[in-house]
């Protein structure tokens, strides 16, 4: 099956959980005692955990900060989700709920950050194509004003399913999506003056064009209007949460959209792919909401985001260190590829490794190549203890890659010539060498497949 495509605004959500059983004596406000931090994606991020359960395959698309938050997310959001980084302009947003017994005394906001209007990079144009379906996950950020990424929605939305969560503070759907999915509120916002479900999702169907708008009553279930008119969509009775205590809604909305972009994937129609997606969001709040996703204590780090490569380069620069750079597309990992780094390794102070996405390595070896993909190739090299960074680039060469690390060696391996070397030109300039290291006889990815293959 294809995957399903989560592309939106992701940010990190904190709950502050402890007890409040005294007023503070300077004002007459609880005083709350810390007994645990929670951490969860938000947003687009939260959508694509959530699509998770429903589909094979799931890619995040969203803009992410190179600070703390954004690490924190990456580290979260993985090995369930793919996530391909867009670059976000400010600092990552974190919401933090001050809860005690259950219940949100306080929200904190921090960060400022916004997408870019910067042209997408080949690889999410090529996963977007590949899609089996879309689901826009709208967080009022920026992303969706991208005239890239509508023009690449339009053209999915011509081939596949697109559903689109939108915000208040978001632009409108583009036109020809096949489902919108507003809350009463979002709804009425939209369409001021109007009220009842029914009415609301009729107009809006209409006022968005598309092909069906399915609003979102809370523990109503939901209304859709499509072109049979408006229908609707009650919550079972063995879904509801029990009548225990005020449930936390937080996600309920996310949950939804994520189940019937999974449904519309996999075959269904807009009422069934509805009546899904109002199951699944009840059962989601019956089971705790989006605490349950939650992860104590420290945050969780990707082990090396693509500006950790460039910030060590920095780092061992400012120390007076020798930095060595190596690059290729290391796919299917063998004895020859563990040699060449180890030899890397010990020209200097620390190696980063430039790997070529799968898009390059198509570009490079054709259509039927990699056969791991570029994220489990990082993780690959990056559990090697002699590899410090690994930085992904898209381009057939990684001339830009080594403008920005300007390494003090670039090593390639001795199969190579000088003369073969396109980036040689690049290292010189600053001033650094490069360096062909002896290779393992008879060990390469090509003549491995063409054994397997053969056998």
């Amino acid at each position: 099956m294809k995957p399903l495509v989560v592309l939106g605004d992701t940010l990190l959500d904190v709950d502050a959980e402890g007890t409040a059983e005294r007023l503070c004596p300077e004002a007459p406000v609880p005083v709350v005692d810390l007994k645990a931090r929670l951490r969860r994606p938000g947003g687009a991020g939260l959508a694509a955990l959530l699509a998770a359960r429903s589909a094979v395959e799931v890619v995040l698309v969203t803009p992410l900060g190179d600070d703390e938050a954004g690490h924190t997310l990456t580290g979260l959001l993985e090995p369930d989700v793919t996530v391909l980084p867009l670059p976000l302009r400010g600092s990552t947003v974190c919401k933090t709920r001050v809860r005690a017994g259950g219940q949100s005394l306080l929200r904190l906001d921090s960060g400022d950050g916004t997408a870019t209007t910067a042209p997408l990079p080949d690889r999410v144009r090529d996963v977007v194509h590949e899609a089996g379906a879309v689901l826009v996950a709208d967080y009022g950020r920026g992303l969706t004003r991208n005239p890239h990424v509508r023009r690449l929605l339009r053209e999915a939305a011509r081939r596949v399913p697109v559903v689109w969560d939108p915000h208040p503070r978001g632009p409108a759907p583009i036109s020809g999506v096949r489902l919108v999915s507003p809350n009463v509120a979002e709804a009425r916002a939209a369409v001021p003056g109007h009220e009842e479900p029914a009415e609301l999702a009729k107009l809006l169907r209409g006022h968005w064009h598309a092909q069906a708008v399915a609003v979102t009553t809370g523990p109503g279930g939901a209304v859709l209007a499509d072109e049979q008119g408006a229908t609707a969509v009650p919550v079972p009775a063995f879904a509801r949460a029990p009548g225990r205590g005020a449930p936390d809604t937080c996600g309920a909305g996310d949950r939804f959209a994520a189940a019937a972009t999974a449904a519309l994937l996999s075959g269904a129609d807009p009422t069934g792919a509805v009546a899904t997606a109002v199951e699944a969001a009840a059962r989601f709040v019956a089971d705790g909401g989006a605490t349950a996703l939650s992860t104590e204590d420290a945050p969780v780090k990707d082990p090396q985001p693509a500006g950790d490569a460039f910030g060590l380069a920095e780092r061992v620069r400012g120390d007076g260190g020798r930095l060595v750079a190596t690059g290729g597309c290391f796919d299917l990992l063998h004895p020859g590829h563990v040699s060449l780094l180890r030899q890397a390794r010990a020209l200097g102070d620390a190696l980063v490794v430039c790997l070529n996405s799968d898009t390059s390595v198509r570009g490079l070896k054709g259509p039927g190549r990699p056969l791991v993909r570029d994220r489990d190739r990082a993780r690959l090299l990056n559990a090697l203890s002699f590899v410090d960074a690994v930085v992904v680039f898209d381009e057939l060469s990684p001339a830009a890659v080594l403008e920005r690390l300007r390494p003090h060696v670039w090593v390639k391996g001795g199969d190579y010539t000088h003369a073969q070397l396109p980036e040689r030109e690049v290292v010189e300039r600053h001033g650094g060498e490069v360096v062909l290291v002896p290779t393992v006889p008879g060990y390469s990815t090509s003549r491995l497949v063409a054994a397997t293959a053969g056998a």
